[in-house]
């Protein structure tokens, strides 16, 4: 196979660079100029100059900053304590008790997030002290809190998603709508597992929450409202055709700025935290994406994507095969990579593949933020894992074993969207079709 050898190249100059603790953007423009020099008689400065500009110049991308800058001021709000105080009461006589908080609490802030991250810091601060003070299991904290922060990733407005979009040109909108149904058939997964595993575990003896009635409880949720208005309209705006991915970002920045002032959270310290805090992150993933477009357009002049189609077009496996095979794929590039590294590292090549398959590539884009949400929580490079570390003190090898069931029903997940694809394609075929 004539492509054996581009591919040995760029494997090695790729885990060298990474290796060496380069960042991933700067890797992948490391491995796409060696490549450019290799394979073509083009100018490789040049060519990294234009399609570096093209890629950073896309309107489409001009929502990822804005949405990544409404998680970080809401971060520095006092929404954590806030969801608490909502959702407690109506968690607490659930077969599991609070420990469905976690979950409940990052499927809310996912939907004002897009980040795996910051659903995790924010969540985190405000459940493990309460969870702990209430005598929870310590490794059922730990493991439904990295599992149900994934969540970040798939509720919209989700960052994995914008630079899945953009990738593949496809329609940003749309795609923040096929994850609105697994996102929340996943959560009900997770949540299910709490119920089943509270039943059944005999250190599961959290202390019994204080009696409320329905009016108690219906007063408790005003403290919810702040939060679900913003999700109304900035999810709403999109899905009412009403504004794009982008101006809903923004109305998303003005709405948590209000919802900061409101609280008495605004200070130009917080807001230059904020401002700062959302740069920095941006800047990363504009160079990662940057340094995959040049990466993309290095492997088109060998080849390698075509030859690598045309070589698992020839194995003649089925969709459900081709689908397996990707599906381990991810996990074994997702325990070395973040998911975003992953998305725009792979798709130049496993894009033709999908494509010629006949798999849909809106509803690829949830299976492959299924499976990069598992790449949080393995090691070594979970990303959750470090976060948690971080908050908790425990050794990253706990960490991980508590996480290990969250991994199993994600794998859950993705088998349910492979048997039922229309949990990610009903909504926006749906919404088209009204529109």
């Amino acid at each position: 196979m004539e492509a054996i050898a581009p591919i040995v190249i760029f494997l090695f100059v790729l885990f060298l660079l990474l290796g060496t603790g380069v960042w991933v953007g700067l890797a992948l423009l490391g491995v796409a100029y060696v490549g450019m020099e290799l394979f073509t008689s083009r100018p490789a400065g040049d060519a990294m100059i234009t399609v570096i500009w093209a890629a950073s110049s896309s309107w489409t991308l001009t929502a990822l900053p804005l949405f990544i800058w409404m998680g970080e001021i809401l971060y520095r709000t006092r929404l954590s304590q806030d969801m608490f105080r909502g959702l407690a009461p109506w968690m607490g006589g659930l077969p599991g008790g609070l420990m469905h908080t976690n979950v409940a609490g990052c499927t809310v802030f996912a939907a004002v997030s897009g980040s795996s991250a910051a659903t995790l810091t924010t969540v985190g601060k405000m459940t493990i002290p309460e969870l702990r003070k209430r005598g929870y299991p310590e490794k059922t904290i730990i493991g439904t809190l990295a599992g149900s922060a994934t969540l970040g990733l798939m509720i919209p407005p989700s960052l994995t998603l914008i630079v899945y979009g953009v990738t593949t040109n496809e329609s940003i909108t749309r795609l923040f709508m096929a994850g609105v149904i697994p996102g929340l058939v996943l959560a009900a997964l997770f949540m299910g597992y709490i119920a089943v595993y509270s039943k059944v575990s005999k250190d599961y003896n959290p202390k019994p929450e204080p009696v409320m009635s329905f009016g108690e409880k219906f007063r408790n949720s005003r403290f919810l409202l702040p939060v679900l208005a913003l999700i109304v309209v900035v999810i709403g705006s999109m899905y009412a055709g009403l504004a794009t991915a982008t101006e809903a970002a923004a109305l998303g920045v003005i709405g948590s700025l209000l919802l900061a002032l409101a609280q008495g959270s605004l200070t130009w310290k917080s807001f230059g935290e904020s401002l700062m805090g959302a740069t920095r992150t941006s800047a990363m993933v504009a160079l990662i994406l940057a340094g995959a477009a040049f990466l993309s357009l290095s492997m088109g002049f060998t080849g390698l994507p075509r030859a690598l189609a045309g070589w698992i077009g020839g194995m003649e496996l089925s969709k459900f095969q081709l689908l397996l095979a990707l599906l381990v794929f991810y996990i074994v590039i997702g325990c070395f990579l973040d998911g975003i590294s992953s998305v725009v590292l792979t798709m130049a090549v496993v894009e033709p593949m999908i494509r010629q398959a006949g798999i849909d590539v809106l509803w690829f884009g949830i299976f492959i933020v299924v499976v990069v949400e598992m790449a949080q929580i393995t090691p070594p490079i979970g990303f959750n894992l470090f976060v948690l570390q971080g908050m908790t003190s425990h050794p990253m090898s706990y960490i991980a074993r508590a996480a290990l069931p969250m991994f199993c029903i994600m794998v859950v997940m993705v088998m349910l969207l492979i048997v039922l694809p229309e949990l990610a394609t009903w909504l926006p075929m749906n919404m088209a079709n009204r529109g």
